[in-house]
């Protein structure tokens, strides 16, 4: 379901765009599985959220779905990775990798493919 329902041309996106979105996506999916799993304190929600978000779980959630990824979503990946960003870690750039994918599916309308890779995501946590 997309919650604001406009057509996106995705060729025209940068990466660091598409990780923008993808940034959002992946911390509200992430909000969603916490929220599902049990009823918790906010503070604990909150601490749990950016133990998931945070570059270093990214980058570690990338390496999980890498060899599920298509060669197109693969070349997504790539381009997020190698965008100018004012961080210069390895894992800051997998974990911007992995938003610019997110972005791309969401926008792309790939809600069922969002929902399997974050699935196995979270089955390696």
């Amino acid at each position: 379901m997309r919650l604001f329902p406009k057509d996106v041309e995705l060729r025209g996106l940068s990466p660091i765009t598409l990780a923008f979105v993808g940034d959002g996506v992946y911390e509200l999916m992430t909000r969603e599985y916490l929220a599902s799993e049990a009823n918790r304190p906010p503070n604990a929600l909150h601490r749990m959220a950016v133990s998931m978000v945070r570059a270093e779980a990214q980058a570690k959630a990338l390496d999980c779905i890498a060899p599920l990824l298509s060669e197109k979503e693969l070349a997504v990946y790539k381009r997020g990775r190698n965008a100018h960003t004012t961080r210069n870690s390895e894992e800051y750039h997998k974990a911007t990798g992995l938003e610019a994918l997110f972005g791309y599916l969401y926008l792309d309308n790939q809600d069922k493919r969002l929902q399997e890779l974050f699935q196995k995501i979270i089955e390696n946590k």
